[in-house]
């Protein structure tokens, strides 16, 4: 076990690099570059012909070197975050890209892994349910919501909730994840009482289409293990049906969801892009649209540069804790 977890580590590092080179292109694909926006900007202005604005230009240029070769630019961007942990500085918002990170990426991550944790908690008893019960009522009903759930878009549903906030609790602050008063206030106890009471919404928001999708995820598999040999011995030897369902049915049952866990943390953060703008949010999912509508190829690199690092951190855990749960899975 010990081996594998070193080798998929040092597996890790290149396939960071694979991302890193794919990210970097493809955000310079579109035609221009992070200049265009303010050149239009200066042209709208008039001031495109004056002196000043052309020196402005050609010293942005030079600054951020986007006068040399896209590889040059990838080595030197690549080359500052191994050697310095240096993302390089966003253009759009003219500060370091991981100071401009560091404000949203604690929230976004909170509300990212607290949204996996809700969905698991409901689906999972949820698909549990349906499976023991085919074809009742409660399996009826749950399907039917299920399929709701599914169907209806994230920031759909998020301007239910903020209508409902508004019309039947009446509530003063809607959207964001903070009262006004705590906005860049330092962290207090009132203050983490009202994050919340406001992060419920988005978590679920955006783990609405997620529980649907488990709940049928995990209702297929359990049904398939409930029809199994070993389920039938222990019921004929006696077991309890819980303990037969829980330990010889739901252990197996979970291992696909389980082994999906490493893809869920990038869906989720990626999720939050457009309920993050609908809902308000100060997460990283608003900064990555901002950074890939005006081409800030630095802030949008990083962006997807951490999504992909959690996705190979999450599939990293997904392959330990596949281990942990079937005693038939292990890796030398």
């Amino acid at each position: 076990m010990h081996s594998y977890i070193i080798r998929r580590i040092l597996h890790m590092v290149p396939t960071l690099i694979l991302i890193s080179m794919a990210s970097f292109v493809v955000i310079q694909l579109p035609p221009g570059d992070m200049l265009t926006s303010k050149l239009a900007k200066l042209e709208e202005q008039g001031e495109m012909g004056s002196e000043s604005a052309l020196e402005q230009v050609a010293v942005l240029r030079e600054r951020y070197g986007l006068n040399d070769p896209i590889y040059v630019q990838y080595f030197r961007w690549i080359g500052n975050i191994i050697m310095h942990l240096d993302f390089g500085e966003s253009f759009t918002f003219e500060m370091d890209v991981i100071e401009l990170l560091s404000e949203r990426m604690g929230l976004t991550l909170l509300m990212t892994i607290s949204t996996l944790i809700f969905t698991w908690i409901v689906a999972i008893p949820i698909g549990v349910y349906s499976a023991t019960r085919p074809y009742s009522i409660g399996d009826y009903g749950f399907t039917f919501i299920g399929f709701i759930g599914l169907a209806t878009p994230n920031f759909l549903l998020a301007l239910v909730f903020l209508f409902f906030q508004v019309s039947v609790f009446e509530t003063q602050s809607v959207g964001g994840l903070l009262s006004p008063e705590f906005v860049g206030a330092p962290w207090t106890l009132a203050k983490v009482k009202d994050l919340m009471t406001h992060i419920w919404v988005p978590i679920i928001v955006i783990g609405a289409s997620g529980t649907a999708s488990i709940i049928r995820v995990m209702r297929g598999n359990l049904l398939d293990i409930l029809g199994q040999q070993h389920i039938q011995t222990g019921r004929a030897k006696g077991l309890r049906e819980i303990k037969v369902i829980v330990k010889y049915g739901v252990r197996i049952a979970i291992n696909p969801l389980v082994s999906r866990l490493g893809l869920e943390l990038p869906n989720l953060l990626s999720g939050a892009v457009v309920t993050g703008i609908v809902l308000g949010l100060p997460t990283a999912g608003p900064l990555f649209l901002t950074a890939l509508t005006s081409q800030d190829m630095y802030l949008a690199g990083a962006f997807l540069l951490l999504s992909s690092s959690f996705l190979l951190v999450g599939n990293l855990f997904a392959d330990i804790a596949l281990a942990w749960l079937d005693p038939r899975i292990r890796y030398g």
